[in-house]
């Protein structure tokens, strides 16, 4: 479920905005520690799965579960975004962006899991000449034996 998932949204997501986004992997605290990462372009995306709680169906057979997936979203900062800047249009891009891969993905559907759409998104600036965007979904896996 999760192989074909993070397969699913590296396909998809390379197609966002003509090939915009630049960036795929799976999340491992890549923001907080960019000084001891491997050099990436932006915008990135991180893929992160959150824990899975399964639903027994059939004992040892069937499950199912919600699980939620947070796309870090990872781009670069442009400057002030206050009502006279000069590179407020530059700096909003990012909210284009997160439009482009919401309309990407959402009610996307493998053999695994089904129903994925938006639940939740986070603006975080705490990176210096970062933006992360943190843009939570939720599907429903399917597992069975």
């Amino acid at each position: 479920m999760r192989k074909e998932l993070y397969e699913k949204l590296c396909e998809r997501l390379k197609t966002v905005g003509g090939g915009a986004i630049k960036y795929i992997d799976l999340w491992n605290h890549n923001v907080e520690f960019i000084e001891q990462e491997e050099n990436w372009e932006r915008p990135a995306v991180f893929v992160e799965f959150q824990p899975i709680q399964w639903i027994t169906i059939q004992p040892g057979v069937e499950y199912r579960s919600k699980p939620v997936v947070n796309l870090h979203v990872v781009t670069d900062w442009h400057g002030s975004s206050s009502a006279d800047s000069e590179l407020r249009e530059k700096s909003l891009e990012v909210f284009d962006l997160l439009e482009e891969i919401h309309k990407t993905l959402a009610g996307m559907e493998g053999e695994t899991f089904a129903e994925f759409d938006l639940q939740e998104s986070i603006t975080n600036h705490n990176h210096e000449d970062l933006v992360e965007s943190i843009e939570s979904y939720s599907c429903v896996f399917l597992k069975s034996l």
